[in-house]
C-alpha cells in the first residue's frame, strides 16, 4: 500500500512529537529521581543523628550533627531551587512544542493550497495538453531532450564504470609506498624537483619498483576517468538545458491559456512553505538547546545543586560516619539494629535510584540520536519536494515496520533514507504535459539504470545529510507513529 507525501511527512512529524514526548518524560523521570537521591541522602543523615545520639558522647554528638545539619539545610534548599528551576525549563519546552505544532499545521494548510492550485494546472493541462503535444516546435524539443537525456545518462554509467575501475586496478600502485613516493615527488616529469643526492637516490628506487614502467599505466588508469567525467557533465548540462527548454514552451503554453495567475499561486505558496520549513528547523533547533539545559538540570548537573548533595554525600562519608557505624555493626543494641536496617535499607534504595538513573541516560542519549537523525531525514524529504502532493511512496512501512527498526538501531539513518528514495515516484501524470510544475525536473523520472541523478541544487552528498542546525538556515531550494518503548 502506497502513501502520499503529505501523509508520510506527517508520520515523521507525529514519530518526532513522540520522540520529543518520551525524552521529556525520561527527563522527568531523571530529575525526580535526583531529587529522590537527594532526599534519601537526608533521610540517611537523620538516621546517623540518631545513631550518635545513642552512641556518641555529647560534645563529639554535638560536632558530628553540626556538621550533618548543615549539609542537609543546604542540600534542602537547592532541592527547593532545583524543583523550581526544572518546572521553569519544562514549561519553555512546552512553548516550544506549542510553537512547531502551530508552524506544522500552518504548513499543512499551505500543502493543500499547493494541492488545489495543482488541481487547477491538471485541469489546464488536460485541456489544451494535446494540441500543444502536437505542435511540432514542442515535439522536437521533446524528443531532443530525451535523446540529450539519453547520452547524459549512458555518459554517466560509462564514467562510473572507470572510476571504479580506477579503484580495483590501482590499488596495487597505491599501496605500493615507494611507488606512489615517486609518484607524488612528480619523478620523471617537469614537476620533479630534487638536489643531486635525492635524485640519484630516486633512480636506484625507480628501477628497483620499474617505476618507469609502471608510470604510464597508473597515469592512464587516472586520466580517463578525469576525462570521461568532464563530457558527462557536458552531457548533463546540455540535456538540462533543453529540458529547460521544454519547460519554458510549456510554461509559456500555460500562461497563454490563463494559467499565470494559478501558478504565480503555486509559486507563492513553495515560498511561503520554505519560509515555514526555516521557521520551523529554527523553533527545533531551540528546543534541542533548552532540551538539553533540561536534561542537564535533570541528571542533577546544575552547579549549585550538585555541589549541595555532594556536601551532603561527603559529610555522610566521612571517617566519623564510617567508625560510628562499623562500631553500632560490631556491638549490636535492638535500637542499633533497627537504625542499621534502615540506613542500610536507605543506601540500597540510592543504588537502586542510581542505577535506574544511568539507565534513564542510556536511553536519552539513543532518543536524541535518533530523532536528530529523523529530522535531517525529514529536511532532505522537504528538499526533495517528497512532501508534495504528487508525490508517492510504494512502501507504507516506510512509516512503520521500518521506521521502528530504525528506531532500534537495525537500520543506520543513510540507510533507512536509500528506502524513501528507492520508494519514491511521482503520481500518474505528474510527468505529462505541465502536470510537474513546480518540481524538480518538472517531475520527470529520472533515469536510473545507470546511476545517474540529477543535480537538484544543493542536496546532500557522501551519504551525509544538509539539514543546517544551531547558528545556520537552510533553504527547502535545496503516520501515527508510537515506539512503544521498544528501544
Amino acid at each position: 500500500m502506497s502513501i502520499s507525501g503529505p501523509q508520510a511527512l506527517k508520520s515523521l512529524d507525529d514519530a518526532i512529537r513522540d520522540i520529543r514526548s518520551e525524552e521529556d518524560d525520561i527527563s522527568r523521570r531523571l530529575a525526580r529521581g535526583a531529587e529522590r537521591i537527594a532526599k534519601l541522602r537526608e533521610t540517611e543523615a537523620e538516621l546517623f543523628r540518631q545513631l550518635a545520639e545513642i552512641r556518641m558522647t555529647p560534645d563529639v554528638r554535638a560536632a558530628l550533627s553540626g556538621r550533618l545539619i548543615q549539609a542537609e539545610e543546604r542540600a534542602h534548599e537547592m532541592i527547593a531551587a532545583h524543583a523550581n528551576a526544572l518546572a521553569d525549563a519544562d514549561a519553555a519546552l512546552k512553548k516550544f512544542d506549542t510553537q512547531v505544532a502551530d508552524k506544522v499545521r500552518a504548513r499543512r494548510k499551505v500543502l493543500d493550497e499547493i494541492d488545489a492550485a495543482q488541481e487547477e494546472l491538471r485541469a489546464l493541462s488536460d485541456r489544451i495538453g494535446k494540441a500543444i503535444a502536437k505542435d511540432p516546435t514542442y515535439e522536437a524539443k521533446r524528443v531532443e531532450a530525451d535523446e540529450l537525456d539519453r547520452i547524459a545518462s549512458q555518459s554517466m554509467a560509462k564514467t562510473e564504470l572507470a572510476e571504479a575501475d580506477r579503484e580495483q586496478k590501482g590499488r596495487p600502485y597505491r599501496e605500493d609506498p615507494l611507488f606512489m613516493y615517486l609518484w607524488e615527488a612528480g619523478y620523471g616529469t617537469r614537476n620533479y624537483r630534487a638536489n643531486n643526492l635525492v635524485r640519484w637516490l630516486d633512480s636506484i628506487v625507480a628501477r628497483m619498483v620499474r617505476y618507469h614502467e609502471a608510470r604510464p599505466n597508473f597515469a592512464m588508469l587516472n586520466e580517463i576517468p578525469l576525462r570521461l567525467r568532464e563530457h558527462a557533465e557536458r552531457q548533463m548540462a546540455y540535456a538540462q538545458a533543453a529540458e529547460e527548454e521544454v519547460d519554458a514552451l510549456e510554461l509559456a503554453a500555460v500562461d497563454a491559456a490563463g494559467g499565470k495567475p494559478v501558478r504565480d499561486a503555486l509559486a507563492a505558496a513553495q515560498k511561503r512553505l520554505e519560509k515555514l520549513d526555516a521557521e520551523i528547523s529554527e523553533i527545533e533547533d531551540a528546543r534541542d538547546e533548552q532540551a538539553r539545559a533540561f536534561r542537564h538540570l535533570a541528571e542533577g548537573r546544575d552547579p549549585a545543586f550538585e555541589e549541595a548533595t555532594r556536601a551532603l554525600t561527603q559529610s555522610l562519608a566521612h571517617q566519623e560516619i564510617r567508625t560510628l557505624l562499623a562500631d553500632a555493626r560490631l556491638t549490636r543494641t535492638s535500637q542499633d539494629d533497627a537504625l542499621i536496617a534502615k540506613i542500610d535499607d536507605t543506601r540500597a534504595r540510592i543504588a537502586e535510584e542510581e542505577a535506574q538513573s544511568a539507565d534513564h541516560n542510556a536511553r536519552l542519549k539513543v532518543f536524541a540520536e535518533r530523532r536528530r537523525e529523523i529530522e535531517d531525514i525529514q529536511w532532505e524529504i522537504k528538499k526533495s519536494h517528497f512532501d508534495d502532493p504528487r508525490s508517492v511512496f510504494r512502501e507504507d512501512d516506510l512509516t512503520g515496520d521500518l521506521l521502528g527498526e530504525f528506531l532500534r538501531g537495525a537500520l543506520s539513518a543513510s540507510v533507512y533514507w536509500e528506502q524513501w528514495q528507492k520508494s519514491q515516484s511521482w503520481r500518474p501524470g505528474t510527468s505529462d504535459w505541465g502536470g510537474g510544475i513546480g518540481l524538480p525536473r518538472s517531475g520527470r523520472t529520472r533515469r536510473r539504470d545507470s546511476g545517474f541523478s540529477w543535480p537538484t541544487g544543493g542536496s546532500s552528498s557522501g551519504g551525509g545529510f544538509s539539514r543546517p542546525r544551531t547558528g545556520s538556515r537552510g533553504s527547502r531550494k535545496s503516520g501515527g507513529f508510537k515506539t512503544g518503548g521498544g528501544f
